[in-house]
């Protein structure tokens, strides 16, 4: 009939009518995508200044009264990758205080595996023990690929959650060393916060909180330098004065940490 005609006749209006609302908006949602990951473009004079010369010699004749600021290489008045001077110390503060917070962890471990202390449980899931070695480095050669994956892993993630929930970014203003707390939302059961787990710290003042920072940038400095001396001792016999003797000798190659495992599978590069 031709009620019938015209009812069928509407619906199909509003079927295209709907189809088309709904490519505009899937259009309008990937091009509100793509902007968001799309290069904005750099601007000096948007960067906050956190971060200067003048703060380096500052923390310097704080962390070391006698020998006070020491940029032999100029870094300080670099500017990496286009950027601005003071974007550039704050990538090198951060640089440096994380890299002192691996080295103490660093330091301690060599200490442990050294001495042979290991978790009293088994490492893997099938009842592999943690190795017992004599050298620290060794220890790692003798863990499973999958076990150096799940570390690479983890520290990746760790990686992308500081630059990802930092708020402003280290190179635009924001606090060189800061790492978010995590949020129980995201990660399924919650995690302790890196920094002050168990909330013993909420009531420190700024002027302990300073004193701890600079504590924490000097031992750091000599976490870096220390495990670096254990490594060079172990590797080549005699470079380390004060460790002969004490270190014993590595064979492998502390620099191509998956020589010893994941590389070799791969057969000969030449």
């Amino acid at each position: 009939t031709k009620a019938a005609w015209l009812f069928s006749k509407r619906r199909v209006k509003a079927r295209r009518a709907q189809s088309s609302t709904m490519k505009t908006t899937l259009i309008a949602s990937l091009l509100s995508t793509a902007a968001a990951f799309a290069p904005q473009p750099a601007s000096r004079a948007s960067t906050a200044v956190s971060e200067t010369k003048a703060d380096l010699e500052v923390i310097a004749a704080k962390a070391n009264p006698i020998i006070k600021f020491y940029d032999p290489l100029n870094l300080s008045g670099a500017e990496f990758w286009g950027t601005s001077n003071e974007a550039t110390i704050g990538f090198l503060r951060e640089a440096e205080i994380k890299h002192g917070r691996v080295a103490m962890f660093a330091f301690v471990g060599y200490i442990v595996h050294a001495n042979g202390i290991t978790f009293p449980w088994a490492m893997q899931m099938d009842g592999t023990p943690f190795p017992k070695v004599s050298n620290a480095p060794e220890a790692w050669d003798q863990i499973s690929d999958s076990a150096k994956l799940q570390i690479f892993a983890f520290i990746g993630f760790l990686e992308y959650w500081r630059e990802a929930n930092s708020g402003q970014h280290y190179m635009s203003g924001g606090k060189p060393g800061y790492f978010p707390p995590f949020d129980a939302k995201i990660i399924p059961g919650g995690a302790l916060n890196l920094y002050d787990p168990f909330g013993l710290n909420k009531n420190m003042s700024e002027e302990t909180k300073e004193k701890r920072l600079i504590a924490e940038i000097n031992n750091g400095r000599a976490a870096m330098l220390g495990i670096f001396g254990f490594i060079s001792a172990g590797k080549v016999e005699g470079s380390v004065p004060a460790l002969s003797g004490i270190i014993p000798h590595y064979d492998g190659d502390p620099m191509a940490p998956m020589s010893e495992s994941i590389l070799p599978h791969f057969g000969t590069l030449n």
